[in-house]
């Protein structure tokens, strides 16, 4: 596990949801001011609030934008990139766990637990690792 999987799980440990544990790991990687990605990555813990797209994956995409956007100034120039770069996340996270759901890693409906919000963590430092860490 990388020092910020294992920042991550700390982090989540002590009360941050998965969104806020994942991009407040990577604030230095990606050189973000962790207070604003803490209260930026709020709203995106338990699925978006509402058990969609998980938490953890939802920072993976988050950080995806900052290494992508060229900022405001490029209005539209690397959105697609970047699209493309969250669909290969949601993909890859998706093919390890069944889904990238939140409802359904926790098995609302049926029961059946895919995984645990730190497995999801670990599954997503993975992937920004892979796919965004150069």
């Amino acid at each position: 596990m990388t020092e910020q999987a294992e920042q991550a799980q700390r982090l989540h440990n002590k009360g941050y949801n998965c969104a806020q544990a994942v991009v407040c790991a990577y604030c230095d990687q990606f050189g973000l001011d962790e207070e604003t990605a803490f209260k930026m990555a709020e709203g995106f813990g338990l699925g978006m609030g509402l058990m969609e797209v998980c938490g953890a994956l939802s920072a993976a995409f988050m950080l995806a934008g900052v290494q992508g956007s060229e900022g405001p100034d490029s209005c539209g120039a690397t959105k697609g990139a970047t699209y493309k770069t969250t669909k290969t996340l949601a993909k890859a996270f998706s093919e390890k766990n069944g889904t990238y759901l939140c409802r359904e890693l926790k098995g609302v409906a049926d029961g059946n637990v895919r995984r645990s919000c730190s497995g999801c963590i670990e599954d997503a430092c993975q992937l920004i690792e892979e796919f965004l860490v150069k």
